[in-house]
């Protein structure tokens, strides 16, 4: 999955820690039901943890019985319907996962995670308005949240809505200074609007944020390589094929223009891109690289 949908069920890793211990049933039920009903809700609360904790090493499939079931023993908690939600978002199950959330919703109004999971199960399944009025939903209940934000932008950049985009990354940026996702695509936008040299501003930062960020660096070293191309300048043209070749040994993927798309890459920089790939010292790299990993990857 990429960088600019959000890992859902990672979302609630960290409350579910928090989750208070089950409440008792109220004095009028039968002594022996209050005690099972309780004891279930605590086996359900336990197993929620369990699922997180193998959702955040990404064992999915093995997470995702543990959530159903920890689901029917704790019904009414928000946070386990959230993260069988999430679950199932990762494994690209939309509909048992807005089913999931729904569910979640309906139990708390005012969880603003929930709103941002369904704003990403319908942004995955193209459905970029209704992604947004979730998104919109969710920083109405947690304005300042920076994924919120991003996640928002991506729907206005794929919408077409490119100043609305490069508004909410700024936003973004403003409240976690060193996210760079951002601030990458605000260079992506930049670049397609013909503002090279403010995209290469732009990556610049990301990569100094985080150098081992492939997708900036690459962007990065394609932007200096196809400026230095066109000027004649071998600097610039040297210093695009030695950052390209570090972005590919630290993530090989973005040598895949399918995944570049999927990272919301433009037509210009998809362009630029694919004659940079076809250079005999990037497809060198490129041919180096898989030569020396190691079998299966």
């Amino acid at each position: 999955m990429p960088k600019h949908v959000r890992l859902i069920s990672l979302l609630v890793v960290c409350s579910l820690w928090s989750m208070p211990e089950a409440a008792h049933a109220q004095a009028l039920v039968p002594h022996t039901l209050q005690l099972d009903a309780a004891k279930l809700e605590k086996q359900g609360l336990s197993l929620a943890q369990e699922a997180a904790q193998l959702a955040q090493f990404q064992q999915v499939e093995l997470a995702l019985p543990r959530a159903r079931l920890a689901s029917q023993l704790a019904p009414k908690n928000d946070k386990v319907w959230l993260l069988l939600g999430g679950l199932h978002l990762q494994t690209k199950e939309f509909d048992a996962a807005i089913a999931a959330l729904n569910k979640a919703q309906t139990l708390n109004p005012k969880n603003a995670d929930v709103l941002f999971a369904l704003g990403s199960a319908n942004f995955q399944q193209k459905k970029y308005p209704v992604a947004i009025a979730n998104y919109q939903a969710g920083l109405k209940l947690k304005p300042n949240d920076p994924e919120g934000l991003f996640d928002l932008g991506n729907a206005y950049f794929v919408s077409g809505r490119l100043p609305d985009a490069i508004a909410q990354f700024t936003k973004a940026v403003s409240q976690d200074q060193k996210f760079w996702p951002a601030i990458n695509n605000i260079g992506l936008i930049n670049y397609e609007q013909g503002n090279i040299q403010g995209a290469i501003k732009q990556w610049q930062t990301a990569v100094t944020l985080d150098k081992q960020a492939a997708e900036p660096l690459l962007a990065l070293a394609v932007a200096l390589y196809t400026k230095g191309d066109a000027s004649g300048e071998l600097r610039l043209r040297q210093q695009g094929l030695a950052m390209g070749e570090s972005a590919l040994r630290i993530d090989q993927r973005y040598a895949d223009l399918d995944f570049l798309k999927l990272n919301l890459w433009g037509d210009r920089l998809l362009s630029d891109t694919k004659k940079f790939l076809e250079l005999p010292r990037i497809q060198a790299a490129l041919q180096q690289r898989q030569n020396t990993s190691p079998p299966g990857q």
